[in-house]
């Protein structure tokens, strides 16, 4: 959770990236070399979601995280002479190229690791190819290792990942004295990252272990990074330790402030040490690593994927009718705890339970998904990318909405968005709690008799004067407003001065403005997008 200094004209938070995303998954949670290999094919059918340096190499970023390869590992573990335990983890680990400034970092990293009460088994250099880097690559490109974790003898899976969370955390600390650039991929006994600012279609070249057939796995996703004003990083390419992101949080700026003020009132028995957690999340980087922090403090607190994200990325409930009531309740008392993260935004995520995408309520990134007759699951940003036969297509659709989709790889079994919604909605007595805890408070500011008299043309330019109604907001907002009971769309495009240089008096609203551009990528198209 290391951040960079702003250097000259360039800040951090301005940027901004846009992707292509996608999972595979085995339903049955058998893994094979075919579901790593058909990912890497996928990814590659990404590249146009990404952008090209001008030495025609260095790409945005991309990258895969797949399910914990055990076998694999144990059998490369064993080439550099470890003695791995019956539970262990692995994690990969972007280091200097400087060796004193890299061996520091790794004193770092076993320091904590010691302190959270795990063994350190050893290190592993990743075998790569450097010279499937293009120049700009290279210049950044950093060491790349992986670090071998034994969990105590009898240690449950949960406690121990959730003290790898807390070793790499408190490793992480310690990077701003050694080298601020130094960065953990992932550390877990479920999960495994291999990603780098490599075109698509050389990552298995670069990254020689996933040639190896001896690497399987059940679950597998994969992300193409395209930065719109972004100085691509070997860091900020996905996916992360849980997630992967299309799109934008447009309300990260918010979201990490709440999350800020929110932290004390963070409090779980499983995770004690949640108050050396400063910052809880990272403030700086991609608003994905932002999330994904937040998606990582919550599963560390206790909570499932599911839970969690509908949490983070609820869909609209607040004005339909529809929706169940007890779904509504528990929608309901979490919007009490925590603000929305908002997109556009796609996301794919697995925590090595669970495989599952999900959509937020503005529905702007498309996603749709394939399930064939071998009970394999592709979850895309856009369908074709992979060649597979129609006649072993069992099923096939789109998520909407503010709609998740997750595949139970313990149980065997698809989720759909209702599946879900029963899961979550039967956990607590949500309907109670908000009956004996919340007091809903009826508004006595606005006589409704009042309001639908009729006003006399001078008392009302009177009103409008008051609290500064332009004739385009009269003509161009609230009129729409009255006759369709739709806020009004308008094209893109604003000349309007600084209300701030007016000379005339302005309202309070006209001196604030919208900080982010609400545009689809891709398109939203009644052709393309059916």
């Amino acid at each position: 959770m290391a951040s960079s200094t702003a250097t000259g004209l360039y800040e951090q938070s301005f940027d901004r990236d846009s992707c292509g995303f996608g999972l595979i998954a085995n339903i049955d949670n058998q893994p094979s070399h075919w579901v790593l290999d058909t990912a890497i094919k996928a990814l590659a059918r990404l590249t146009h979601r990404g952008a090209v340096a001008a030495d025609g190499k260095t790409g945005d970023g991309c990258g895969l995280l797949i399910g914990f390869p055990e076998s694999f590992l144990r059998a490369v573990g064993a080439d550099c002479s470890m003695q791995l335990a019956e539970r262990f983890a692995a994690g990969c680990v972007f280091l200097s190229q400087d060796e004193d400034i890299a061996t520091a970092t790794r004193d770092a990293i076993e320091i904590a690791i010691e302190e959270s009460g795990l063994l350190l088994a050893g290190w592993r250099v990743v075998p790569v190819d450097p010279s499937t880097c293009g120049e700009h690559a290279l210049r950044t490109l950093p060491r790349i290792e992986q670090v071998f974790v034994n969990a105590p003898d009898g240690m449950q899976r949960a406690t121990f990942n959730r003290s790898l969370f807390m070793a790499r955390r408190r490793a992480e600390q310690r990077f701003f004295e050694i080298d601020p650039t130094a960065y953990v991929a992932s550390l877990s006994s479920v999960t495994l990252s291999y990603k780098g600012m490599v075109m698509p279609e050389v990552l298995p070249q670069f990254y020689l272990d996933l040639q190896d057939e001896r690497l399987a796995t059940s679950v597998c996703l994969f992300h193409q990074r395209f930065s719109t004003n972004t100085l691509p990083a070997w860091r900020l390419a996905q996916p992360f330790r849980f997630l992967a992101h299309n799109g934008e949080i447009n309300t990260i700026s918010g979201n990490r402030n709440w999350a800020l003020a929110r932290a004390e009132n963070f409090v779980s028995d499983k995770l004690e040490e949640v108050s050396e957690l400063h910052p809880i999340i990272s403030l700086t980087g991609s608003d994905s690593s932002s999330l994904d922090n937040m998606l990582e403090v919550m599963r560390a607190g206790g909570m499932d994927v599911l839970q969690a994200m509908r949490m983070l990325i609820p869909p609209a409930w607040h004005t339909v009718d529809t929706v169940d009531p007890d779904v509504r309740a528990f929608y309901e008392f979490w919007d009490c705890h925590l603000e929305p993260w908002d997109g556009p935004a796609g996301i794919v995520l697995t925590d090595g339970r669970y495989a599952a995408c999900c959509l937020d309520r503005n529905g702007l990134r498309p996603a749709r998904y394939v399930i064939t007759r071998d009970r394999h699951i592709t979850i895309a940003s856009e369908i074709g990318v992979y060649d597979y036969e129609n006649k072993d297509v069992v099923a096939k659709g789109r998520l909407g909405p503010g709609e998740m989709l997750a595949v139970d790889l313990r149980g065997g079994r698809l989720l759909h968005n209702d599946d879900i919604n029963d899961i979550l909605k039967a956990r607590a007595p949500y309907k109670k709690w908000l009956k004996q805890g919340v007091r809903y408070l009826d508004s006595e500011l606005v006589d409704r008799h009042m309001a639908a008299e009729p006003m006399v043309p001078e008392t009302l330019k009177t009103y409008q004067k008051m609290f500064n109604l332009s004739r385009e907001e009269l003509n161009d907002i609230v009129a729409v407003l009255a006759q369709t009971e739709l806020e009004a769309v308008g094209s893109m495009g604003d000349d309007t001065p600084m209300s701030v240089l007016s000379r005339k008096v302005r309202s309070v609203f006209d001196h604030f403005r919208q900080q982010f551009a609400q545009v689809t990528n891709p398109p939203i198209d009644s052709l393309r997008e059916r």
